[in-house]
C-alpha cells in the first residue's frame, strides 16, 4: 500500500469519527436543543444555510472525491483494466441489488423517488470501521473497499446528474461546458473557474455539486494531488461533518420514530443497505472470482463478505440522495430512519464477518 493511500485511508478513518460525533450534535440538538429547523433555514444571500452546506460545501466534498477518481485510474490500483475489472463488477453489484430489492419492496407506493437512496457507501465511515479492527484486515482488504467506494461513488454521481437534476436550462448548461473546457486548458485557474462553473451548472438545472466533481476529473494528476493533499483534511474534518450536522437531525418527537417504523420506505432503504449490499457486493464479486478475476494481493477470500457488509453504510451519500429525491419532510424523516438503522447494522454485522474471518484465519 502506497504512502498516498494510506494518508487518504487515515484521513477517511479520522474524518468519520468527526462525522459521528456531528450526527451525535444533531440528533440532540434536533431533539432536545432549541431552533435546529430554524437555523439552518436562515436565509443567507440567495440561499439557506442549509442549501450553502448541501449545494456549495459538498462541492469540495466531491471535489476530492473526483480527485480521488482520478488518481486512482491515472496512476493507482484503477489504472490497468485487469486491476479496475473485480471492484468496479462488486460495485456494481453493489449498487444494483439495492435498487432491486428498494423497487421491489416500495412496489410502486409512496417514496418511490428514492431508488438510488441505498445504493451509496460512505467511504469514512466504512474505512473508519475497517480501521477499528486494526491488524485483523489486511491491507488487500482496506484497498477493495477505497476501490469498490470510488467505483460507487462514480455511479452515484452519475445517477445524481442524470436522475436528480431540475428541469436543466440548455444555454447555462452550454455555458458549464464552456468552463469546463477553459479548466482543462487553463487548469492553474480551477479555483476561479471553478466557481464560475459551480453558478452555471446551479443555474442549469443540475445539482452544483457535479461541478466539484467535474474539475477534480479535469485537473492533471499532479496539480491535482496537491490539490487533494491540501482539501481532503478540510472536506473530511469540516465539509462533511457539518453536511451531517445540517442533515442527521431528525426529531423523533411526535410520533415520528413510529411513523417511520411503520413506512415501507423505511424498510426499503434498510433492506437495501444490508441485504443489499451485502448480497450484491459479494455475489458479483464470487461471480468475477469464477470467470477468472482475482482478488487484490493479501485479501482472503472470507473478508469478503465482511467488506460487503460495510459497504453498506451508506450515510453521507445516502442523505445528500434523499434530500434530493423528496420535497415532502415527512418522506425525507423515514428516509433518514432508515439510513440510521441499515447503516448501524450494516457496521454491526461487517464487524462482525470480519472477525468471524479473522479468527478463523488465525486458526
Amino acid at each position: 500500500m502506497t504512502d498516498r493511500i494510506r494518508e487518504f485511508l487515515h484521513d477517511e478513518a479520522a474524518g468519520g469519527l468527526a462525522i459521528l460525533a456531528a450526527t451525535v450534535v444533531a440528533l440532540l440538538w434536533a431533539n432536545v436543543g432549541p431552533g435546529y429547523d430554524g437555523f439552518w433555514h436562515t436565509e443567507l444571500g440567495p440561499l439557506d444555510l442549509h442549501h450553502w452546506v448541501n449545494d456549495a460545501l459538498m462541492a469540495l466534498f466531491f471535489l476530492v472525491v473526483g480527485l480521488e477518481i482520478k488518481r486512482e485510474f491515472v496512476d493507482g490500483r484503477l489504472q490497468s483494466p485487469r486491476a479496475a475489472a473485480l471492484p468496479a463488477i462488486a460495485a456494481v453489484g453493489g449498487v444494483l441489488a439495492p435498487i432491486v430489492i428498494f423497487v421491489v419492496l416500495i412496489a410502486g407506493g409512496e417514496g418511490a423517488e428514492g431508488w438510488a437512496i441505498a445504493c451509496a457507501t460512505d467511504i469514512a465511515f466504512a474505512v473508519g470501521l475497517i480501521a477499528v479492527l486494526g491488524d485483523r484486515v489486511s491491507e488487500g482488504t482496506r484497498v477493495f473497499l477505497l476501490a469498490v467506494a470510488i467505483v460507487d461513488h462514480i455511479i452515484a454521481i452519475a445517477i445524481i446528474a442524470i436522475f436528480y437534476a431540475e428541469a436543466v436550462s440548455v444555454l447555462w448548461l452550454l455555458a458549464a461546458a464552456v468552463l469546463a473546457v477553459a479548466v482543462k486548458r487553463l487548469p492553474r485557474l480551477w479555483i476561479p473557474l471553478g466557481i464560475a462553473l459551480w453558478i452555471a451548472v446551479h443555474e442549469a438545472g443540475v445539482h452544483a455539486t457535479i461541478a466539484g466533481v467535474t474539475v477534480g476529473l479535469l485537473l492533471p494528476v499532479a496539480l491535482g494531488e496537491r490539490v487533494e493533499h491540501r482539501l481532503h483534511p478540510w472536506s473530511a474534518f469540516l465539509v462533511v461533518p457539518l453536511f451531517a450536522l445540517a442533515n442527521a437531525g431528525v426529531d423523533f418527537g411526535g410520533g415520528v420514530l413510529g411513523d417511520a417504523l411503520g413506512s415501507r420506505l423505511t424498510w426499503a432503504i434498510v433492506a437495501g443497505l444490508v441485504i443489499g449490499k451485502l448480497l450484491g457486493i459479494s455475489g458479483a464479486t464470487l461471480g468475477a472470482l469464477r470467470a477468472g478475476g482475482t482478488l487484490p494481493e493479501g485479501m482472503p477470500r472470507p473478508q469478503l463478505a465482511g467488506v460487503a457488509a460495510a459497504a453498506g453504510i451508506g450515510f453521507t451519500v445516502s442523505l445528500f440522495i434523499a434530500e434530493l429525491a423528496y420535497d415532502d419532510p415527512a418522506l425525507v424523516e423515514r428516509a433518514k430512519v432508515g439510513i440510521f438503522a441499515g447503516s448501524v447494522i450494516s457496521g454491526i454485522l461487517g464487524v462482525l464477518l470480519l472477525s468471524v474471518a479473522s479468527r478463523a484465519r488465525r486458526v
